[in-house]
């Protein structure tokens, strides 16, 4: 798809999941420098900037999606030649791109070595990371259980209980608010990450964090799986993180509610670091108190 396909594709979540956002912008780029027709450097740079912007801005909290993007214009300002800046394009998206699906093969076979035959897991929403991970165990012949939130209101558990029972792993879809309940059943949490911040604190799926207080509340592990590229840089001066909040009619469709009753639509919420035992990246295991020193060390452009 091109770029404004791929923008559109993200806001209206048939692309879904911040590594596979992250990679379809990539090669949205990809296709932007491989069909691009003009000869002119300075109107290929605007061209270039109006791209990135409408890439970011299709779902601006997940920084998977702005790492993706930079990572693919990396280096475009000091090319001359319009040819030279659409083959470096090409070729840092491409290597985004491989070197993304390597960091997802570097988590499953990092994470699968701490779940233990008999472990009960939780996971959140829909993570091609922590489906990796479960998958690589049960392939390792371990007989795991997993229960699996159902995650309104775009219900991407579904997506994950049917992933992991293609795999013939034994999966329980839950309600959401089911999910304090059923912690009683488990012994290790996994979720996946849209944003690491330089505090340490996860951006994922709203409900992450509430999974993340009564896994603390009862001693039970938390895991996130982040490939290092869902760390922010952005943060490392203490922005914030913007909280996405989608259309109101996911929740409650026109006439179902009286119009006085107010809404609210948040995609992602925050878990600060001192819930997340650690973060699983292709890296190694991650301290959220390592990850202002990862991002300084990944991103420092020396």
């Amino acid at each position: 798809m091109d770029v404004e396909e791929t923008a559109k594709a993200i806001k209206d979540m048939r692309i879904r999941g911040a590594g596979r956002i992250a990679r379809a912008c990539a090669s949205a780029l990809y296709e932007f420098a491989d069909t691009y027709k003009g000869d002119d450097r300075e109107t290929l740079m605007h061209d270039i900037e109006d791209a990135k912007e409408t890439l970011i801005e299709s779902r601006p909290t997940a920084v998977s999606l702005y790492n993706g993007v930079m990572a693919s214009l990396k280096g475009i300002d000091k090319e001359t030649d319009v040819d030279a800046i659409l083959s470096t394009i090409k070729g840092r998206a491409e290597e985004f791109i491989d070197n993304s699906y390597e960091a997802v093969n570097s988590i499953a076979e990092l994470g699968s070595s701490i779940i233990r035959d008999g472990d009960v897991i939780m996971t959140h929403c829909n993570s091609s990371a922590v489906i990796s991970t479960l998958k690589r165990a049960h392939e390792q012949g371990k007989n795991i259980k997993v229960f699996a939130t159902e995650t309104r209101p775009w219900r991407q558990g579904l997506i994950t209980s049917r992933e992991l029972a293609d795999a013939g792993i034994d999966v329980t879809l839950i309600v959401d608010s089911a999910a304090c309940l059923m912690m009683d059943n488990v012994n290790k949490v996994f979720v996946g990450a849209d944003t690491v911040t330089a505090q340490g604190t996860l951006v994922n799926k709203v409900g992450t964090s509430q999974l993340a207080l009564v896994a603390h509340e009862k001693g039970i592990p938390f895991y996130a799986c982040a490939e290092t590229y869902k760390f922010s840089p952005l943060t490392l001066n203490g922005d914030d993180v913007r909280i996405e909040v989608r259309d109101i009619r996911e929740i409650a469709k026109e006439g179902e509610v009286p119009d006085t009753v107010k809404i609210y639509n948040p995609v992602f919420d925050r878990t600060l670091g001192r819930y997340i035992t650690y973060y699983i990246t292709e890296l190694g295991m991650i301290s959220p108190s390592s990850a202002r020193e990862t991002i300084v060390e990944l991103f420092n452009e020396d």
